[in-house]
């Protein structure tokens, strides 16, 4: 005969998960979020190794008897046309990636949700402008919006990490608005309004709390398409000026070598498809995760 199993593994089994408990039970069972995960963690321990362990002169003195030198032992990822290290250029590049990934984001999200929410709540002729608005910019290219607000503010990791950030701003006012018209009509919002409490206070203290769901997937994605963007700035010469070790001014330096050299645009060119891939990944996972009916 089988044993029976035991009053605390069948209570461990069914126990009620909390809410974070439960939306990480969801993650663990998406492979591609677990992996883009682990992914991260890797790029954000890279990251803090170059802070600690990799100095500037390390990343731009150059060596003239070592160009060109292809990946060996002494230098994994080979030497550029200057002879510096190209595997210590883009470890330390990470640095500056996930600056403007995780700054141009942060920037973005804060005007952009509070446009939305305020958009969302109050209708009317505030949600016709704010919207309008909202559209004008989108409709705008990304890459293009972002050259215009670095020729005019000028070439540097700030300004930068404004660029990227400035088109991502509809995307958000868009999410946000819709979370907002989606939970405002709920009981507890007349609750607080009936106790007196002012719209203001509602709209970021009761309604958009509660709709944060659809706000943490958008912004998770966003970061790797804004490190992207970042990189594509860069390559065409409105990122960060040289000779800093940014992802696409490396793989910028290196285009004109590639016949010859290869390895200096493959091996920075790596590190951003593995980034971008990764957040659009966890971004994936946490969307199933947040909101399960969407896998049935």
């Amino acid at each position: 005969m089988s044993k029976k199993p035991s009053f605390e593994l069948v209570s461990q089994k069914y126990a009620k998960r909390n809410r974070y408990a439960e939306i990480w039970h969801r993650m663990k069972r998406n492979p591609g979020a677990v992996f883009s995960l682990i992914l991260i963690i890797v790029l954000v321990l890279i990251m803090i190794y170059s802070f600690f362990f990799i100095s500037w002169e390390q990343v731009t003195a150059i060596n003239a008897q070592n160009r060109f030198s292809p990946p060996c032992s002494q230098y994994l990822f080979g030497t550029d046309d200057m002879g510096r290290d190209v595997f210590l250029r883009t470890l330390y590049g990470t640095q500056y990636s996930f600056a403007v990934g995780f700054g141009s984001i942060a920037f973005s999200l804060v005007i952009g949700v509070f446009l939305g929410a305020i958009a969302g709540f109050y209708g009317g002729w505030i949600d016709e402008a704010i919207t309008r608005a909202s559209d004008v910019l989108a409709s705008i290219p990304a890459i293009l919006l972002g050259m215009c607000v670095i020729t005019v503010l000028g070439a540097n990791l700030v300004n930068l990490t404004i660029a990227v950030g400035v088109p991502c701003i509809p995307g958000f006012v868009r999410m946000a608005r819709a979370s907002v018209i989606s939970v405002k009509s709920n009981e507890y919002v007349e609750s607080a309004q009936a106790i007196g409490m002012s719209s203001f206070r509602i709209v970021f203290s009761q309604v958009l709390p509660n709709g944060l769901s659809p706000l943490i997937v958008i912004t998770t994605a966003s970061i790797g398409v804004s490190i992207l963007s970042a990189s594509g700035l860069s390559f065409l010469g409105f990122g960060i000026p040289v000779p800093t070790p940014e992802w696409g001014a490396i793989i910028s330096s290196g285009r004109t070598f590639i016949r010859t050299a290869p390895h200096i645009t493959f091996f920075p060119g790596i590190f951003i498809l593995i980034t971008s891939l990764a957040f659009n990944l966890l971004g994936d996972g946490l969307r199933d995760a947040l909101d399960p009916r969407l896998k049935k």
